[in-house]
């Protein structure tokens, strides 16, 4: 009797040693409490200037990092249902998304929420794979229209009979957003990351505000799928949020975890507070940006 309680005892001293070496004691960004404020701040945005109706949000990042995936979760959060718009693949090894798209979201039979998200094809390691860099610029400046099929190997032209010659603020990108999975921040090739940050350069070299979110919270971490409110106390998650912001200099506070909706049938409220913490401040700082137009 006295071997087996001592065995319990024992059990017990390492679940706790275990549990705080991978939890903070309290999460390192409070999502949950704001969640209703967040959710009724998005659905209300109105862009300030008057020359924009819509706020432009740009996704970029490597291939199958969620960025379609998060734009159908930010739709599935304001529609309070599970939407698919962006089409998305689970196996493909290159770039799943071949076109630049602007998305918006409807909110009524006769209008749409003041949010656009433009995504476009993944960064590769090779050359002459994937997104063209100029490509990413380009768009950035608003001289890509809607539809435009990339090319990795001849990126869009001014000469090109679709090339906005003269884009408006409207065409142009109001905030920049790198995507990657939180399972692979430290798989990123050398060359992905040089090509993003010299996205990230232009960027800036435009006034455009930059955030990223890592992605795939649950795949990363086996206590972020068993319950996805201890996101932001976990150790791990905090440790790949600190990689990528030495791998491509955003600030810690310019990065958000989140969960994607993926196998999910119906939408959470727990899943939508990750969402909606991460899309205010991309509209926030998007406001920012267009205050200062």
């Amino acid at each position: 009797m006295h071997d087996v309680a001592e065995g319990l005892r024992y059990s017990f001293m390492l679940t706790c040693v275990t549990f705080s070496l991978a939890y903070f004691s309290q999460p390192w960004r409070n999502v949950k409490e704001n969640y209703q404020e967040n959710l009724a701040f998005v659905k209300s945005y109105q862009p300030q200037n008057q020359d924009v109706k819509h706020l432009r949000i740009l996704l970029h990042g490597p291939i199958g990092s969620g960025k379609s995936s998060f734009f159908n979760s930010v739709d599935s959060v304001l529609k309070g249902r599970v939407s698919g718009r962006a089409s998305t693949d689970a196996i493909s090894g290159s770039s799943y998304t071949k076109k630049y798209k602007a998305y918006k979201i409807r909110k009524d039979a006769g209008s749409f929420y003041s949010v656009i998200f433009n995504d476009i094809m993944g960064f590769e390691e090779n050359a002459n794979t994937g997104v063209d860099v100029e490509d990413v610029k380009l768009a950035m400046r608003g001289h890509m229209p809607d539809g435009y099929k990339f090319n990795p190997v001849a990126p869009l032209q001014a000469t090109d009979r679709d090339y906005i010659s003269s884009p408006t603020l409207e065409d142009r990108v109001h905030v920049l957003v790198g995507v990657c999975p939180a399972d692979s921040v430290s798989l990123i090739s050398d060359e992905v990351v040089k090509k993003m940050r010299e996205v990230r350069l232009a960027a800036a070299e435009l006034g455009i505000p930059q955030l990223a979110i890592l992605t795939k919270v649950d795949e990363a971490c086996p206590q972020a799928k068993e319950d996805i409110n201890e996101t932001y106390r976990l150790k791990y998650l905090k440790e790949q949020v600190e990689r990528f912001s030495l791998l491509l200099g955003i600030p810690l506070n310019c990065i958000f975890l989140v969960k994607n909706y993926q196998s999910e049938i119906k939408t959470n409220d727990d899943m939508n507070a990750l969402i909606l913490t991460a899309l205010k401040q991309m509209i926030t700082f998007g406001e920012d940006f267009l205050d200062d137009q």
